[in-house]
């Protein structure tokens, strides 16, 4: 297969179109934005455009390494497929691997279609990516973050190895209030769901130990986790652009393992990540200050205090909770 030792970023002509596929969820699209600077700061003639799910491709409006973004929509996939070929791109990237995003790697139309190894429909890829490990030259069983991951993929496509950087993204102004904390309360799964009356404890500690504002978030149609938190300010109705403001001016992100907790990290907010069920290895807040909790009880055990103590390792110097 096509790869390594002879890069395809060096076959591409200048000015050439690139498709990344990145499909589906908010943490996902954030976490390839890092991989998207790479290739963009190895090669700022190329054409990149990502197909992506809406409403994530919010995410990436305004992003400098791209020319476009192609929205993907189930009842639209044809209007995105014929979208993707008018590029008449010589190279398409699935950073997704499901058989959508195989489907649209497959009627690009692209010359090099480029995909990890592991993916399944193998016969969709003539670059054939290997695993990140051996892009990165880790041990075969050593973890890699979500992020490592992706940008290990235009590593080996030809962007010379150098630290990842961060997730970039771009929000309008934050709103005008006093200095406030964000606490996301939902989550994706009942087992990655820290319990409610534990945030609206530890808001109450965050008010009246540090001054900081507790802002209660939840997305929509989500608005029962809030429903015992009256005494604080909740949203679970803003806009994908409202959300990412509100995050991008809190002075402290606490939240479970989900979408938001990265957007906040993309800002440089400093960050506590409840864990449950899935990988805090691999999906922990990436370049920023950050404390992960966990319990091997799963979430349900995690306690209020060890939230608190992770909030203190997070805050600057000058910020000290009292006992």
């Amino acid at each position: 297969m096509i790869g390594g030792p002879d890069p395809i970023l060096a076959r591409l002509k200048p000015g050439a179109a690139v498709v990344i596929i990145r499909l589906r969820s908010m943490g996902d699209t954030v976490l390839t934005t890092p991989a998207l600077a790479l290739l963009h700061e190895a090669r700022p003639d190329l054409e990149i455009f990502v197909a992506v799910e809406r409403p994530w491709d919010r995410l990436l409006e305004s992003n400098p390494a791209l020319a476009g973004v192609i929205p993907f929509e189930r009842g639209g996939r044809w209007n995105a497929l014929a979208a993707v070929r008018r590029l008449h791109a010589p190279l398409c990237v699935n950073l997704h691997g499901g058989s959508t995003s195989a489907w649209l790697t497959a009627l690009a139309g692209a010359r090099w279609r480029a995909g990890f190894g592991h993916f399944a429909f193998q016969a969709v890829y003539n670059v054939r990516i290997p695993r990140a490990q051996e892009i990165l030259g880790r041990a075969s069983d050593a973890p890699v973050h979500t992020a490592e991951h992706l940008a290990s993929a235009v590593f080996y496509l030809g962007v010379g190895q150098r630290e990842i950087p961060g997730a970039r993204l771009f929000a309008g102004d934050p709103p005008a209030r006093p200095p406030y904390a964000v606490l996301h309360a939902a989550a994706s799964d009942i087992t990655k769901q820290w319990p409610a009356a534990r945030f609206a404890e530890l808001a109450r500690r965050l008010r009246r130990e540090q001054g900081l504002e507790p802002l209660l978030l939840a997305g929509p149609g989500e608005d029962g986790l809030l429903a015992g938190m009256k005494e604080f300010t909740t949203f679970d109705n803003l806009s994908l652009g409202e959300m990412m403001a509100l995050l991008k001016g809190a002075e402290l992100f606490v939240g479970n393992d989900s979408g938001p907790a990265h957007v906040a990290a993309a800002f440089g907010v400093p960050c506590v990540a409840i864990f449950g069920s899935s990988d805090s290895r691999v999906w922990y807040p990436w370049k920023t200050r950050r404390q992960v909790v966990e319990s091997a009880g799963g979430i349900q055990a995690v306690e209020v205090e060890a939230v608190r103590q992770a909030v203190l390792a997070v805050l600057p110097a000058r910020s000290v909770l009292q006992a």
